[in-house]
Parts: structure tokens; sequence; C-alpha cells
């Protein structure tokens, strides 16, 4: 009866030795990788242009990080499109530049940038024209 269990015992062992110190770097290798911006990092090729870089366009900003609250009008956020309501803010705040500061900084339940942190000044001004439908 014990002959079975040692057989497959000394099978098993065989079996492991059998790896070859490829096998073994292999299972050994990192699960990520870091690279640093500017540097050469070969085999991220693809995650590092897929990362972005690109200019962001209003309609691709406002569908990633506006439309949530701005679509709906959640938490009294202006709807996209209607301009009284963005009209009467942007009266408010100081017109187009003023709902650009609020943009940045922050304003009620909005955090800062709308939740959009890698966004320039310019994204955020081109989805509040776009929002709103000023000038």
């Amino acid at each position: 009866m014990l002959a079975a269990p040692a057989t497959v015992l000394a099978l098993w062992a065989v079996s492991a030795q059998a790896a070859t110190n490829d096998d073994i770097a292999k299972r050994l290798e990192p699960v990520g990788k870091v690279c640093v911006q500017g540097q050469e990092c070969k085999g991220m090729e693809v995650a590092a242009s897929a990362g972005g870089g690109d200019a962001k366009t209003p309609d691709s900003v406002i569908a990633k990080h506006c439309n949530a609250c701005h679509g709906t009008g959640l938490l009294g956020a202006p709807k996209v499109g209607d301009a009284a309501a963005w009209g009467e803010r942007a009266k408010k705040e100081g017109g187009l530049d003023g709902l650009l500061a609020k943009a940045i900084s922050g304003i009620n339940a909005m955090p800062p940038k709308g939740t959009c942190a890698d966004c320039s000044d310019d994204d955020l001004k081109g989805a509040i024209q776009k929002m709103s439908g000023l000038k």
C-alpha cells in the first residue's frame, strides 16, 4: 500500500527537477514594469501610446468626465445644452472665464477639474463651451 504514494512522490520529484533554468526564470519574472517618461522602455510601446498625450476633444471630455452630472442635471449641475441655465450660471460667475475658473477649482459637489485631472485649461474650456453654447 505504501508503494503507490512513494511512487507518486518519486515521479513528482523527478518532474520538479526537470524544469529548466529558463522555466524558473520565467516564473520569477516581475508582474509589472515601471517606465519613466522620456526614457526608453522596451516592450511598453503599446501601453505608452494607449495612455494618450493627444489633445482631448470637447466631446470626449464631456462623455468621459462631465456627462454623468451635466447630462442629467445631477445635484443642480446645469444640463448639457440648457442655454438658459448655463447663461444664468455664467452671469453669476463672470462669464466663460468665470465658469472655467470654477471648473478648475471645483464648485459645490463638483470636484476640481470635474474628475478630469489630466485635462488642460483649454480642454475644460472647450467642454464648457460645447455644453453651454457660450463663446
